[in-house]
């Protein structure tokens, strides 16, 4: 067994009801639901997310609770995201395993084990579209406003080898978005510039060139205003490294911010060309 699939993927509020998605955002619903599928084919033992609203100040949490049971309204957008029931199994043995890969290597890593603890937006939302059946385990990790960018990149590295020489199949979800400079207007994309950045930094993800990515991420956090400050992408690069091939399944808005759908498959026999519509490609 060992580490099937690598994922970034979006969570705006406007997403959390499918029946409620504006227009705008039904290219990222439609990219959803195809990797859904993917996720069905595999039947991963656990998924490993980390949520850019978990965001923890001096420690790297890792959610080893056996079950994660409760009902979300969401701090942030009680409006939009309210009452909204979850029931996930969890992955014990797997998240003290994370810990201690953690601890041994000198981070500041610390497990959680609580039934009372309530899941955020950002984990919630696409593992109603990625796991509807919430069947399959859950880690989830947070975002940790202490650790600059080579930190999290390190702890993506630690993370990426654990889940790689387990002996359960397990997936890692990086769920957050790409430009987050956030304005009043649920319809707007990114501002023409931050576009081209996002796009710059796709396109080194499709080549599969992660050190260009990872050398352009620090810049590019900065002045597209990357949400959690690039973290959740520092995480994911650790994770996936060189060797994959990556699948594109959509990019759009949501109040200014770029959201893309992307999985990364780290056997290239595997790999399945993904059709990207006219629309996506005139806007990235």
């Amino acid at each position: 067994m060992s580490l099937e699939l690598a994922m970034l993927v979006p969570h705006t509020p406007r997403m959390c009801f499918e029946d409620r998605a504006p227009d705008f955002q039904r290219e990222l619903v439609k990219g959803m639901h195809e990797v859904a599928k993917v996720i069905e084919q595999v039947k991963p033992h656990t998924l490993v997310l980390i949520s850019c609203h978990w965001m923890s100040s001096f420690d790297h949490f890792v959610d080893a609770t056996p079950r994660h049971k409760g009902v979300l309204t969401a701090l942030e957008c009680p409006d939009l995201i309210a009452d909204v029931p979850y029931d996930y199994p969890g992955d014990e043995e797997l998240g003290k395993q994370l810990v201690q890969a953690g601890r041994d290597a000198g981070l500041r890593v610390v497990e959680v084990n609580d039934p009372t603890y309530i899941w955020d937006y950002g984990t919630v939302v696409p593992l109603r579209y990625l796991v509807p059946n919430e069947d399959i385990a859950v880690i989830s990790l947070s975002v940790t406003w202490a650790a600059n960018l080579q930190e999290t990149y390190t702890w993506g590295q630690l993370i990426g080898k654990v889940l790689r020489e387990s002996e359960k199949k397990t997936m890692f979800i990086s769920s957050g978005a790409l430009s987050h400079n956030l304005v009043r207007r649920p319809e707007a994309l990114p501002t023409l510039s931050e576009q081209a950045l996002d796009r710059e930094f796709l396109q080194y993800l499709k080549n599969g060139d992660v050190s260009a990515a990872w050398n352009m991420l620090p810049q590019y956090a900065r002045i597209s205003g990357v949400e959690s400050g690039g973290r959740h992408l520092a995480a994911l690069l650790g994770v996936i490294q060189e060797n994959y091939k990556s699948s594109y399944y959509g990019y759009g808005q949501s109040s200014g911010s770029g959201n893309v759908v992307m999985t990364f498959e780290p056997h290239p026999a595997q790999y399945k060309t993904v059709y990207i519509s006219q629309q996506t490609v005139n806007r990235l």
